[in-house]
């Protein structure tokens, strides 16, 4: 009770700008309802236990109103990443939905919804049966569909509320209605309780050799392990698993070393999972110290979630989205303005602003345009929004810049400077014809070096289980690494399989390309492309100047 007591307390001090019910009107009705509960008059009570009756009383009442949302649930922690909808949660925005519905002892809930011109946005809740209390959930399908009948997919995200016994959600798209109001409904079907299997590998760690492993269980059909020495005493683990059910790509599959006392073993440097190889096979890539993997009684696991239970039902609830309220301070500005020193033809385009979120539109000349910058902000007024890349679904000559709006009052954006800041410039560079001789293949590691531009790189190659493999890396702190490989037959290349997954912008640039069944002494490879990364390099881009 003292917890329900001080949540209420911070929730009713706390400025939230939103219209409250009828405190007065609710107060006689929990004074004529809800203290029938006790036997003897409230004046009576010891001052302990009369305080427990008016908190618990008013807790009950609120309940049982829209505000009870706003005022109970803490949305900050899966609003993280959205602080637009954070903010103009606090200011009062949104539209309250409160509706519900429940089946087969599920109740789903929608609490508040966000509609503009940039995106739709619900806030829910989803009760489930007491037995199913922390467990981790999935759905066959979740999202909108129209009057229609057309179903609008998104992205969601939940976590689970222990001291409320739900979970609270949201479910975000860019799907947006033409007119200012729309019928739409939000669903969900199927939920399954989600949990970790995990199935013993008998991998040796210390065997160079490829290991595969037939699993045949639960849509996975194999498993195939191979270890490679790395710098610093590392090694890196890299995974091959090939599923007969495609939907277990999914259900993050993962390999997971264990110690001598069952204690999973951390990786010495952050994994890569479920990269999608050539032939339907999911890669990932883990390094440990070698010391760490290789530790007397290491065991492994092939772990992957798996539906423990199912409810199996429709949960729907039908809505009337409004624009309405999010239109004010909300506008669209065209500024075409190229951005700097970058190929492609790419022009910042369009700026839409709405109360929750800033988004700047760019076209470019070529499909699925590298934009040259890692890192994004948005400076409005002196105020600094953090912002990320978007592709747009179906616009293969558009990508989308996405700030989340907050600590900027939307109606006075329009008079204020606005510049676009990027950070950090990687650049994709094409090979060239010079090709680097690797001569003498065999099972033990060889290097050289060649030259690519002002870049020298050093190569090591050499032959495990009738594979050919290709390491390039570079001390050159401005060389970003090889994208890819290639060896000509006649006048058709073969490119090399990438067996290292790296993030562009990254420090490290060693790569590696897998050449199967490789039978050859001697061969000549060239670079297809490669990467030059600037982690200090800046550009300001004036959008809009004040007035």
């Amino acid at each position: 009770m003292e917890r329900i007591e001080k949540k209420l307390k911070k929730e009713m001090n706390a400025d939230h700008n939103m219209k409250y019910p009828d405190f007065e009107q609710m107060w006689n009705g929990i004074q004529q309802d809800e203290l029938k509960m006790v036997n003897e008059p409230i004046e009576l009570l010891p001052r302990k236990r009369k305080r427990f009756v008016l908190v618990a009383g008013l807790a009950v009442a609120l309940m049982a109103t829209p505000v009870y949302a706003a005022l109970n649930y803490d949305w900050s922690t899966i609003l993280s990443y959205r602080a637009g909808i954070q903010s103009a949660l606090d200011q009062g925005l949104g539209q309250t939905i409160e509706k519900s519905v429940t089946k087969d002892g599920f109740t789903l809930t929608v609490h508040t919804a966000f509609i503009d011109d940039n995106r739709t946005f619900l806030l829910y809740s989803l009760k489930p049966d007491a037995t199913w209390d922390g467990m981790n959930v999935s759905f066959d399908e979740i999202g909108l569909q129209d009057s229609n009948g057309d179903f609008i997919q998104g992205n969601y995200s939940h976590r689970w509320n222990e001291d409320l016994g739900l979970f609270q959600g949201y479910f975000e798209t860019d799907w947006v209605a033409d007119n200012q109001k729309s019928d739409i409904k939000f669903l969900m079907k199927n939920i399954h309780s989600i949990g970790d299997k995990e199935l013993p590998i008998n991998y040796n760690p210390n065997d160079s050799h490829t290991q595969n492993f037939t699993i045949q269980k639960d849509g996975i059909d194999n498993v195939i392990l191979q270890t490679f020495e790395q710098s610093d005493g590392k090694v890196m683990l890299q995974s091959a698993v090939q599923f007969t059910d495609s939907e277990m790509k999914n259900k993050w599959v993962r390999i997971k070393a264990l110690d001598d006392k069952n204690q999973t073993i951390k990786e010495a440097e952050t994994p890569v999972f479920g990269t999608p190889g050539a032939t339907g096979e999911y890669f990932s890539q883990q390094i440990f110290t070698s010391d760490s993997l290789r530790a007397k009684d290491t065991k492994f696991q092939l772990t992957y979630e798996h539906t423990l239970d199912i409810a199996k039902d429709n949960w729907n609830i039908e809505m009337n989205l409004s624009k309405e309220q999010l239109n004010k301070g909300s506008f669209k500005k065209v500024v075409n303005i190229p951005l700097e020193n970058a190929s492609n033809g790419i022009v910042i385009h369009e700026m839409k602003v709405t109360p929750t979120q800033v988004r700047l539109i760019l076209t470019h000349k070529e499909k699925y345009a590298h934009i040259p910058y890692m890192g994004y902000q948005l400076d409005i007024g002196g105020v600094l929004l953090d912002g990320g890349r978007w592709n747009i679904e179906n616009e293969p000559y558009k990508t989308e810049l996405r700030f989340e709006l907050t600590g900027v009052d939307v109606t006075s954006l329009a008079n204020q400077s606005v510049a676009l800041v990027a950070k950090h410039r990687v650049d994709i560079k094409d090979g060239d014809e010079q090709p680097i001789h690797l001569t003498d293949i065999s099972d033990t590691p060889q290097s050289k070096t060649s030259t690519i531009g002002e870049y020298s790189i050093t190569w090591t190659y050499y032959k495990k289980d009738s594979n050919l493999y290709v390491e390039s890396f570079s001390t050159e702190p401005t060389f970003g690494g090889v994208s890819q490989t290639y060896y000509l037959d006649h006048k058709e290349r073969n490119y090399g399989m990438p067996m290292m997954t790296r993030i562009l912008g990254d420090e490290n640039n060693k790569q590696m390309d897998e050449y199967k069944n490789f039978k050859d002494k001697d061969l000549d490879i060239y670079i297809w492309k490669y990467t030059t990364n600037y982690p200090d390099a800046e550009l300001r881009i004036p959008l809009t100047f004040g007035k």
